[in-house]
């Protein structure tokens, strides 16, 4: 990724409801929402969203595409990993010490919540164990 394209997609999310908007299409995942659906889940009105999608859009955070007559909006997963990677491929370089895993991308991997981490590797329920 260019400093230019990491400056637009930067510059697109230092906003409150901009970034809310990417974080519930990234919690949704390639499917997308619909118009109304993101609208209804950050809490805006339809010609606000509107507005702040045609930034995301420009950025190249969002995708937009039809299903019939309804727009569908997803994020887009490729950009936001290379600006990850934009933003930590040189973490650490100037360390004389061994990187750690902080200096990793791996790093920067989202802490799951015991709702979120897979069920291995959740704790055992102390109320189900049997003794």
């Amino acid at each position: 990724m260019e400093m230019k394209t990491s400056i637009a997609a930067l510059s697109a999310l230092a906003h409150e409801s901009r970034l809310g908007i990417f974080r519930a299409l990234v919690q949704q995942g390639p499917a997308g929402l619909k118009p109304g659906e993101l609208a209804e889940a950050c809490g805006l009105p339809d010609s606000t969203l509107s507005f702040h999608l045609a930034h995301l859009l420009r950025a190249g955070l969002v995708s937009r595409r039809r299903a019939g007559r309804t727009l569908i909006y997803a994020a887009q997963f490729g950009t936001m990993n290379a600006l990850i990677g934009y933003l930590t491929e040189n973490c650490c370089m100037g360390s004389t010490a061994a990187p750690t895993a902080a200096c990793s991308p791996a790093g920067c991997a989202p802490a799951r919540t015991p709702a979120t981490a897979p069920v291995a590797a959740r704790a055992p329920n102390p109320r189900r164990a049997r003794g």
